[in-house]
């Protein structure tokens, strides 16, 4: 039951080339930042990510699959149910329905939309126990929570890793039985993603 890992540099070590992984966290909030770095570190290619952070989308870095923000979620909470795909009006008649089936129901459109599975998700939590029960802070509790149903091997990193039973039942967000390893993080910097200023006013 004991799932700590020493490092995050261990936590990846069987990522491989070509692989999926979904990545927790909404623009900078509750990103897995120790795991972001381990891979970056590791050098592993061709990699798909599934992500609400768009800096690197912006700069032209990466290619990318457009998702209204809703689906995106959808998506992830149909992989991590068993439910292979489903249908949503949202996006009908644009660009993201191009080349998907879509159908007609009680003279509504809608587009079929595929569940997202990853082989791995890296998960950010602000508190978690050894036997990887997960508690989330105000914000970070975005997409980490269905990210953690939808893959086959889920990594939790965590800001303070407490002992089994510190942890209010009623208070986990994510239970241990979807959490494969867990580690405390460290250093964690508060990024801005898009800094904007203005000058004083007299």
């Amino acid at each position: 039951m004991d799932k700590r890992v020493a490092s995050a540099e261990a936590a990846v070590a069987n990522l491989r080339d070509g692989m999926t992984i979904l990545m927790g966290g909404f623009g900078l909030c509750g990103i897995p930042e120790n795991l972001i770095e381990a891979v970056r570190h590791k050098g592993t290619k061709e990699l798909t990510v599934v992500s609400n952070n768009e800096q690197l989308v912006l700069s032209g870095e990466m290619q990318v699959e457009l998702n209204p923000q809703g689906t995106l979620a959808e998506r992830i909470r149909a992989g991590g149910a068993g439910i292979p795909a489903f249908y949503t009006p949202t996006g009908y008649g644009t660009m993201v329905a191009e080349g998907k089936e879509t159908r007609d129901f009680d003279g509504r459109h809608y587009i079929l939309e595929r569940a997202l599975r990853g082989d791995f998700a890296f998960i950010k939590a602000w508190k978690g126990d050894r036997w990887g029960n997960l508690v989330y802070r105000k914000t970070t509790r975005n997409f980490n929570p269905l990210m953690a149903t939808a893959a086959d091997y889920v990594i939790a990193e965590v800001e303070e890793l407490v002992e089994p039973g510190q942890l209010p039942p009623d208070q986990v967000h994510t239970p241990g039985i979807f959490v494969d390893a867990i580690l405390q993080g460290a250093q964690y910097m508060k990024r801005i993603e898009k800094r904007t200023t203005r000058k004083a006013t007299e």
